[in-house]
């Protein structure tokens, strides 16, 4: 990453998405902004904690299942805080020389990266708005390790319900139609179907605006894709190429997954 890239300020004082995820993961990178809001949702539901870790644990199985299928470049789009195991942890247990670029325009985020990831080959951070597809793909950081003309899996890690459907839909689209074919796109979101206990906490998270994208929604963010098997699915079910995953969700509120690959 470059030194001289502008960072926002770090403003403590209000929550932050990436960190208020940090501390339902149990991580210690968070402030008392984002402990508030964090425990407060949480007291709303306590099983959303569990849905999160369930989350990182499919995009565990996402990049290993990727990475076998040998694909060797992954770009982390909102990558969020540094979690074990990382994207280029998961990815390097299967393909010692893969590639992986993580980006993020969260000043935390972009420092906790220069830190871990300094000195590391083959691995980069980008400091980038994910929802500029141009931008994030011609930026240095990203081209020193990811080639456009590989394939690339593409990681929405729990990203894309802080934009509408159009938008989502947009910015998907503006990653797969620069990849190369053979390339992959995973994506998760969360999901509530309580209309009153959705409504309470979209107006609580005060993070970032909140979107509640029903199924059909979801799907149509991988448009002109093949969905790898089982589709879309509750996360902590997904396991490639299974034929069927339990449908009913644990809760009203929990977590949606699915991979596509680009013909």
């Amino acid at each position: 990453m470059r030194k001289d890239a502008p960072v926002r300020a770090l403003d403590t004082s209000r929550p932050n998405i990436a960190r208020v995820y940090d501390y339902w993961l149990g991580g210690k990178e968070n402030f008392a902004a984002d402990r508030e809001l964090a425990a407060r949702l949480a007291d709303m539901y306590p099983p959303w904690v569990q849905a999160c870790k369930d989350n990182r644990a499919f995009v565990g199985r996402v990049v290993t299942w990727a990475a076998g299928q040998g694909i060797g470049q992954f770009l982390d789009l909102g990558a969020g805080l540094p979690t074990h195991p990382a994207v280029h942890e998961a990815a390097r247990a299967v393909n010692p020389a893969a590639r992986v670029c993580y980006v993020d325009n969260d000043p935390v985020v972009v420092r906790h990266a220069d830190a871990l990831l300094a000195g590391s080959e083959g691995i980069a951070a980008a400091s980038a708005d994910l929802t500029d597809p141009a931008a994030v793909w011609a930026s240095p950081e990203v081209r020193s390790v990811i080639d456009p003309g590989e394939p690339v899996c593409l990681i929405f890690a729990m990203v894309l319900h802080f934009f509408d459907a159009d938008h989502a839909r947009d910015v998907a689209a503006g990653y797969t139609s620069r990849a190369a074919p053979g390339s992959a796109l995973a994506i998760s979101v969360g999901r509530n179907d309580d209309p009153q206990m959705w409504a309470q906490v979209r107006e609580r998270y005060t993070a970032a605006e909140l979107h509640n994208h029903a199924r059909d929604e979801v799907l149509s963010f991988f448009d002109g894709l093949d969905m790898v098997p089982p589709g879309l699915a509750l996360a902590h079910a997904w396991r490639a190429g299974m034929t069927t995953v339990p449908g009913k969700p644990p809760g009203p509120a929990y977590v949606l997954g699915g991979v596509a690959r680009k013909r």
